[in-house]
């Protein structure tokens, strides 16, 4: 059981609620994570501004949630796997046989996309050593030095979240629940310690 709180406008810290507030506008509801967040003030605007930046780099609404989803699902974060889901098959009108595929970790047909998963991918896994033929194979899709490191942006905001979904144990918004996921079999969570 979670030692936190998923805090309401209402029982956040004073500081904390004027950002809830803006999710309230921006989203339609609170989402859970940013409640969870709300109890390090600091931490909830450290995501909502990450959210922004992120929203403003070079790559399509579509790439964006190609690397959410692939960080994502590497940090096995079933929280945010089901929100940008969501996010990318009806928000942003993504493929859906993307977002499978990077729900399942399987390659992509298009192999643009399919190149930047693999390379947000390799940036998890390796915690950033990333170099030689991932690297090129990157630059060679068609991205850009710039890119490379747009795609660090990514895995550090997601990271944040996914490593708060882990520790406080999110419970799943409604608005998600029909991009629920669970990991496949072949993969290995990580345990608590």
């Amino acid at each position: 059981m979670s030692q936190f709180k998923i805090h309401s406008i209402q029982t956040a810290p004073g500081i904390a609620q004027p950002l809830l507030e803006g999710s309230l506008k921006k989203y339609g509801f609170v989402p859970n994570l940013h409640g969870g967040l709300a109890e390090a003030p600091a931490a909830l605007k450290a995501y909502i501004d990450l959210t922004a930046l992120f929203d403003q780099i070079s790559f399509s609404p579509t790439e964006r949630q190609v690397i959410l989803l692939a960080v994502s699902v590497e940090n096995h974060c079933t929280y945010c796997v089901a929100a940008h889901s969501m996010i990318a098959k009806h928000m942003v009108k993504a493929d859906p046989a993307i977002v499978e595929a990077l729900r399942n970790g399987k390659p992509l047909s298009d192999a643009k996309m399919d190149a930047l998963a693999s390379f947000t991918r390799a940036v998890v896994k390796n915690r950033g050593a990333v170099c030689g033929q991932t690297l090129d194979k990157f630059i060679t899709a068609g991205y850009s030095r710039v890119q490379v490191l747009e795609v660090l942006l990514g895995v550090a905001f997601k990271t944040l979240s996914n490593y708060t979904n882990h520790i406080i144990d999110t419970p799943l918004d409604t608005a998600f629940q029909a991009e629920a996921w669970a990991e496949p079999a072949q993969s290995s969570s990580a345990k608590c310690a």
